[in-house]
């Protein structure tokens, strides 16, 4: 009997990886995995607790509730549009992929998460502006046009007002200050 793990801070590809490791190890065989959701063939009853407390030692955890689950299924649709720089607009991926309204999706978040929705995603592409910036491959316009800004001056301004910093101020640090995609809030 297939079981469905829904797994908080779940973001990327290393993630994946370390949790298919972990699952393993436990003897289980993975059906499919996903950013925020492993299907494993055997019921996992019997290993159920192991596996929390492994995940917890990660940095992980099991999702055990619906609002909870709805808020990693928003962070992950978030975070895959952002790193697909296919941000142009990720509200209607958002309700399209949850099957909910904007407005009941963005009350559930700013109570559940203490942010709003459109923050969190600024918040977001302002690490991944970080990101570009670091890389040095892309100008500051290409950034803005990557991230979906009408221009490189409204990026600028939402970039100072998070950060406390100019682009160009950041870009000549030496100590990148970067936050890990599952400790933004």
């Amino acid at each position: 009997m297939a079981h469905t793990l829904l797994i908080k801070n779940m973001v990327c590809a290393r993630c994946k990886s370390t949790i298919r490791e972990l699952l393993e190890r436990h003897a289980l065989e993975i059906d499919s995995i996903e950013l925020g959701k492993v299907v494993v063939k055997q019921d996992i009853k019997d290993n159920y607790n192991a596996i929390k407390n492994e995940l917890k030692q990660l940095g992980f955890e099991l999702i055990e509730d619906e609002s909870t689950m709805l808020i990693e299924q928003i962070k992950v649709v978030v975070i895959q549009c952002i790193s697909e720089n296919n941000v142009d607009d990720i509200f209607s991926k958002i309700t399209k992929e949850l099957g909910k309204n904007e407005s009941a999706i963005s009350k559930l978040f700013s109570k559940s998460e203490g942010i709003t929705l459109e923050k969190y995603i600024i918040n977001l592409k302002i690490e991944k502006v970080k990101e570009y910036i670091q890389l040095n491959q892309l100008n500051f316009s290409e950034i803005a046009y990557n991230l979906n800004y009408n221009n490189s001056s409204h990026l600028a301004k939402q970039f100072k007002t998070v950060t406390g910093m100019s682009m160009s101020e950041y870009r000549k640090l030496q100590d990148w200050d970067r936050k890990a995609l599952d400790q933004i809030v």
